[in-house]
């Protein structure tokens, strides 16, 4: 017997029994099902924080108080004893430091916004003149905070769209004087529509100079939350990240008393968190292939006890022992084969009816998990196979024809 008439042969037994077959590779659908659309989820959330990261801004270095030191395998904890990160520090890394195209010292804090009988409770960010270029953020009307505003503490806003909506409605908001925490400040912009990004609506904030947020948040203090450093390209990263630590370290007495992360650096902690996530969630999926396996071989053995007398008639007028395991190893085959294909056109689907209901979630067919989950439905039905396969080919004929 070919190989052509034993699928011809297999396919056949299996059509004789239609529900069995597919409650059988019920397991290899559900396992490549899970593992394409767990592994799809995974890579869309990544490429969602990556995509993110690109729309707050490229080539952004972030200077924090506070070394963190790793004391042990699981701890890792920042020194409470540090100098205060400030406005003089952002100033001196502007002047000083290498292959830096901008630089904004930042504070934030809670705001309650006033404009007339309008009342309204948002985040309220005090920046450097240089902020709009590095979290590249455009005003639609008017202008940005400017270096004037800075040096003057001139009392100026600019504010998202929003916010502009819920205060003023249909009249125009430019040049008109709002309360910020019980403090007068001019509208000179509105910023054009963004949008949430890494949790934060950009269309309802407040963006004040940064000697007002130091006045309103820190009681006048000098002291930041953080510096922003754009670099004028990816390969003037390092150079301006060892520049700034001689800059800052220099200032704080020549104690390293602070952090300074770029954001590759945060998107490759976000990559090894999702390529770990993606790597378990795959595993928990190849359980149920694992689980379908062993049905497939369970049903197998069951059809080699049912069709002990056939397979000595077949013995009898001469089949021979690989015809025999041949015919029910491609049973098995076939039967994780098909679950496979299944599985793949469902997960296909699950990935339309995702990026269907949440459009902002990049959520496409992986073509590497399709692979990986059809290879190991495949390896499964020839794994689980095998043995069913010597079990019928090692019945004897005699004793088959004599079996009721």
């Amino acid at each position: 017997m070919n190989y052509f008439e034993s699928i011809f042969v297999a396919l056949r037994s299996l059509s004789q029994n239609k529900v069995r077959a597919f409650l059988t590779t019920l397991g290899v659908i559900i396992g490549v099902m899970s593992v394409i659309l767990l592994i799809s989820l995974g890579e869309a959330a990544q490429t969602y924080i990556e995509k993110e990261f690109a729309g707050m801004g490229s080539n952004v270095i972030i200077v924090s108080p506070g070394k963190q030191e790793t004391t042990s395998d699981m701890f890792v904890i920042t020194a409470g004893s540090f100098h205060k990160i400030t406005h003089e520090n952002a100033k001196e890394i502007k002047r000083k430091a290498r292959g830096v195209k901008g630089v904004s010292g930042n504070v934030f804090g809670a705001g309650q916004i006033r404009y007339g009988a309008r009342q309204r409770n948002c985040l309220v960010v005090g920046v450097m003149e240089d902020f709009d270029e590095i979290r590249q953020l455009r005003t639609q009307v008017g202008r940005f905070i400017n270096g004037q505003d800075i040096e003057k503490n001139n009392r100026v806003c600019v504010i998202g769209k929003t916010l502009r909506h819920e205060l003023f409605g249909s009249k125009p908001a430019l040049n008109e004087t709002i309360s910020i925490n019980r403090r007068k400040h001019t509208v000179v912009g509105i910023l054009e529509e963004r949008g949430m990004t890494l949790g934060i609506n950009l269309d309802d904030l407040v963006i004040i100079p940064l000697p007002s947020g130091q006045q309103m948040f820190n009681a006048g203090g000098d002291e930041l939350f953080e510096i922003l450093i754009s670099a004028r390209s990816s390969e003037d990263i390092k150079p301006a990240i060892a520049s700034i630590k001689e800059i800052v370290t220099a200032a704080h007495d020549y104690v390293e008393d602070f952090t300074i992360t770029d954001q590759d650096g945060m998107i490759g902690s976000f990559s090894k968190i999702f390529d770990m996530l993606r790597f378990m969630l795959a595993g928990i999926a190849g359980i149920s292939l694992l689980v379908g396996g062993i049905g497939i071989m369970n049903i197998m053995l069951v059809s080699v006890r049912e069709r002990i007398k056939e397979v000595g008639i077949r013995k009898a007028v001469g089949a021979k022992k690989q015809d025999i395991g041949l015919q029910f190893l491609i049973e098995a085959v076939t039967l994780s084969v098909c679950g496979g294909m299944i599985g793949v056109f469902i997960g296909w689907l699950g990935t339309i009816a995702i990026r269907f209901i949440y459009p902002s979630l990049p959520v496409t067919l992986s073509m590497w998990s399709v692979t990986v989950a059809f290879t190991f439905s495949l390896s499964v039905g020839v794994f689980f196979g095998v043995y069913p396969a010597l079990k019928a080919a090692s019945v004897d004929p005699v004793e088959a024809l004599r079996y009721e």
